[in-house]
This record gives structure tokens, C-alpha cells and sequence, in this order.
């Protein structure tokens, strides 16, 4: 009885193995795929901040402002992210300030992932003289 058991059960861990190896597998590339795209979003925040701080400083305009932020984000994780980048000057806390926004493609697999689906913003109070 013993002997038809393991006789029905035989070729069952390879079948094992290679659902629980598929199954970590997929989660590891799900994990690797989240660190990536945060990566992504957090070099694309950073590179908004800095471009609005560059861009409110007294002897600096917005648009180069826009432009640092051009080159950090090319630099960075590439030129297909750096695309649709917009400057404004608004009230921000109360203060005048600049305000630099980037749309950019969030990355779903690998680098590539739909248009303008992930938005962010940098800013930064406007130096005055006086």
C-alpha cells in the first residue's frame, strides 16, 4: 500500500519546485520593479526641487530653472522622462515663489510604462532684492 502511494507521488516535488520557483520569481522581479519605479519618481523630485530653486534665485530666471531640471533628469534616468516639464511662478505658502512640474512615464515594466502618469512638483521661494 505504502509502495502505491509513493508511486502516485512520484514526479510531484519537480512540479513543486518549479511553481514555488515561478512563484518567488515573480515576486522578486515585482519587488526589484517597486524600488525601481521609486527610484525613478524620487530622482525626478529631487531634480524638480533643484530646478526650482535654481530658477528663484536672484540672478537666475525660471526657465533656467526648467532647464537645470532638463539636465538633471536627462543625466539621470533619461531623456524620455525629461519631456513635459512646465514653470509657473505662484503664491506658495504665501510666499511668490517658483514652481516647477514634471509629468513623466512611471515606470511599469523596466523603464517603460504609460505617458504621463506620473506627476511631480518642485518649489521654491522667489528671492527679491530689498
Amino acid at each position: 500500500m505504502l509502495e502505491r502511494i509513493r508511486a502516485e507521488e512520484s514526479g510531484s516535488a519537480v512540479v513543486e519546485f518549479v511553481f514555488v520557483g515561478i512563484l518567488l520569481t515573480f515576486l522578486t522581479l515585482g519587488v526589484l520593479q517597486l524600488g525601481l519605479a521609486l527610484h525613478v519618481r524620487n530622482t525626478i523630485q529631487d531634480a524638480a526641487s533643484e530646478g526650482a530653486r535654481w530658477g528663484a534665485l536672484i540672478d537666475s530666471t525660471p526657465a533656467e530653472g526648467a532647464q537645470r531640471t532638463k539636465e538633471l533628469i536627462t543625466t539621470a534616468v533619461g531623456e524620455q522622462y525629461a519631456r513635459n516639464i512646465s514653470v509657473s511662478s505662484q503664491q506658495w505658502l504665501g510666499t511668490p515663489a517658483t514652481v516647477i512640474t514634471v509629468k513623466a512615464p512611471l515606470p511599469v515594466i523596466g523603464l517603460w510604462g504609460p505617458a504621463t502618469s506620473l506627476e511631480v512638483s518642485g518649489h521654491a521661494a522667489t528671492e527679491v532684492l530689498g
